[in-house]
């Protein structure tokens, strides 16, 4: 679990510029402490200075607090440091400070600066410092011990404290990268989860559309020449016994027929909820996996099983032929095999065409024409104007209206066009034009 930005912005609790009240404490006993040494050192340079003992303090104690704002202005301590350093004080405030300055988004040429002159400085105040206690006799070591002194000295307060600064800001660096990496990643992940979210809900709602197409087009026809059907029996029933068994006996076979449509799709369906039920609770990037996988499996199962193809066109006509309606198929050019949803797509685009011929033009004489091209397969169903216009309120068939937007959505997704529309002499044409992919 990372830690975001507003997570950190409400972790600020500290004074002023404290991120937390910890650092604002250790900074204060670091002042505290910076403060009692150079208090304590100014005594001396006080003696040696010529000036009143409190002068000398006060001015230590006053230069020692100044470690107090190292976090805000750390050039500041620094450059206080080196300025008491020939008064021999600020050991603790020269060192904090050169770790605070290394350690802080403060560019190298400033940073090496500073430290070049903290080093000079020291090594300077420690080579006459080591030569008076050498001229004085408190040293009896040879002229050697004097840069050796310094040198070591100027190199032991200084390059300690500014590698430490370095690595540590560097290391602090390298966390806020990484923290705001983590960040941008789940910011990331929380887009992806969203599309993921919207991309299953498509995929829902286009199996929801296509399953509501394929069970319009199995149901509507079929149960409307059963309707036109029954309507021929009940009239006649009585004056003609055999053509009302005959029309009993059509009604029987298209509506087992039916049924074994609406079974074999539930089949599919079942099996895709079957796919897809598995996965149902797992990551939102799951879920468009799941509902893509069980939307093409349900497809391919469609195309596989059961699905209708153009050899059964002349069964389709016939049973319109056999309601009582007029209609002629012809077929043009050179038949053969395509693939499996073009094939299945001109059939419902003709299968709808003549279940809207019984509902709205029942009576008319219908013309059905199939075309095979080179590289498309043109599909035509035009009925005339029906002679009785009551016939088709008297059967009673009801329209949902989505019959020409089905047909329209089917031919589109295979690339193809979609015509329809009424003729100049009353009647009605849907014409489909379907790439031939297989």
């Amino acid at each position: 679990m990372t830690t975001t930005g507003e997570d950190r912005a409400r972790g600020l609790t500290g004074p002023w510029w404290w991120v937390r009240r910890r650092g604002a404490v250790l900074d204060g006993c670091l002042a505290l402490v910076s403060a009692v040494e150079c208090g304590a050192e100014g005594v001396p340079f006080a003696r040696d200075a010529g000036i009143p003992v409190w002068v000398g303090v006060l001015f230590g104690v006053l230069a020692g607090s100044v470690l107090l704002v190292r976090r805000q202005w750390p050039i500041a301590v620094v450059l206080v440091a080196i300025a008491i350093t020939p008064a021999e004080m600020g050991f603790l405030m020269g060192i904090v400070g050169l770790y605070t300055l290394a350690s802080c988004e403060v560019p190298r040429r400033i940073i090496a600066a500073l430290a070049g002159m903290s080093l000079l400085g020291t090594m300077i105040v420690s080579f006459v410092r080591v030569r008076q206690d050498m001229a004085r006799g408190d040293l009896a070591l040879g002229d050697w011990f004097v840069p050796f002194a310094s040198i070591t000295t100027s190199v032991g307060l200084t390059a300690p404290p500014l590698l430490l600064g370095l690595y540590v800001g560097a290391r602090r660096r390298l966390m806020e990268s990484l923290r705001e990496r983590a960040d941008s990643l789940e910011r990331e992940l929380q887009l992806l989860a969203e599309r993921a979210e919207e991309r299953a809900e498509w995929a829902r709602n286009e199996e929801r559309t296509r399953i509501a197409r394929e069970m319009h087009d199995v149901v509507a026809h079929r149960v409307s020449l059963m309707v036109v059907h029954a309507a021929a029996l009940q009239a006649v029933a009585r004056k003609d016994p055999e053509k009302a068994v005959r029309n009993a006996a059509l009604v029987g076979d298209m509506g087992r027929q039916a049924l074994t449509e609406l079974r074999e799709m539930l089949g599919v369906l079942r099996a895709g909820e079957g796919a897809g039920g598995r996965g149902a609770v797992a990551v939102p990037l799951a879920a468009v996996g799941v509902a893509a996988a069980a939307a093409a499996d349900a497809s391919r199962m469609a195309d596989e099983e059961g699905g209708p193809c153009l050899s059964e066109l002349g069964e389709l006509v016939g049973q319109s032929a056999a309601a009582g309606m007029v209609v002629d198929l012809s077929v043009e050019g050179e038949v053969r095999v395509y693939a499996a949803e073009v094939e299945q797509t001109a059939y419902r685009v003709v299968q709808e065409a003549l279940t809207n011929v019984h509902k709205h033009a029942a009576g008319a004489k219908t013309h059905v024409r199939l075309a095979h091209r080179g590289s498309e397969i043109a599909m035509q169903v035009e009925n005339e104007p029906p002679g009785e216009p009551a016939s088709a309120s008297a059967v009673g068939l009801p329209s949902g209206g989505n019959g020409l937007v089905g047909m329209r959505e089917r031919v589109l997704a295979l690339g193809g066009v979609f015509v329809s529309g009424p003729t100049d002499a009353g009647g009605f044409r849907v014409s489909a034009v379907i790439p031939a992919v297989g």
